[in-house]
């Protein structure tokens, strides 16, 4: 019963963190139904089970199972995570050299990204995180990832002017240039 206690708090704890973001650059209805499927079965109780309170239980799943069922089920449904676009590089007819390729974000949700990156690197380091963090955590494993190169490009200037600028300008500037910006 403790890890399914601490298991919600952590999880309700990061969702109002990334409210907190999302409302600061006006991302009002992405920073109420952030990470919602989080609550559900298939995500929570993965969740519990391998419960640690210092990184994604997720992670835990994959090194026990080959796999994290609960991050299959989490990237499909939630925008903000850059596995959701990839998709194949045909125009609708199947070959043989179709590839799975990464495909631009839109703006909003390389912003509700990068709040996701903000609240998990403020839960997991607690009183020890820095501005700095989650451009550190990009350079320990987003560094290589399938990203389209326009969502890459802007995830890092805004991770790099948050670590060199603090979150009042970088935000700021989120807002202006991804979230309020004219289509």
């Amino acid at each position: 019963m403790g890890n399914f206690w601490k298991h919600f708090c952590t999880i309700t704890k990061h969702r109002w963190k990334v409210r907190e973001g999302c409302f600061k650059v006006g991302l009002y209805r992405q920073g109420l139904v952030h990470d919602l499927s989080k609550y559900s079965p298939t995500e929570f109780f993965v969740g519990v089970k391998y419960y640690q309170g210092t990184r994604s239980p997720n992670n835990a799943e994959r090194e026990d199972k080959g796999y994290s069922a609960a991050w299959l089920h989490h990237k499909g449904r939630n925008k903000h995570h850059y596995e959701y676009w990839i998709d194949y590089n045909s125009h609708g007819v199947k070959s043989k050299e179709d590839i799975m390729v990464p495909v631009p974000m839109p703006d909003k949700y390389i912003a509700e990204m990068i709040m996701d990156r903000i609240a998990a690197s403020k839960i997991y380091r607690g009183r020890d995180y820095t501005d700095a963090d989650p451009l550190n955590y990009y350079w320990q494993g987003t560094q290589n990832a399938p990203l389209h190169e326009y969502t890459r490009s802007t995830l890092l200037k805004y991770l790099e002017m948050l670590a060199e600028k603090g979150e009042k300008e970088t935000f700021a500037a989120i807002k202006k240039e991804l979230v309020k910006k004219k289509k």
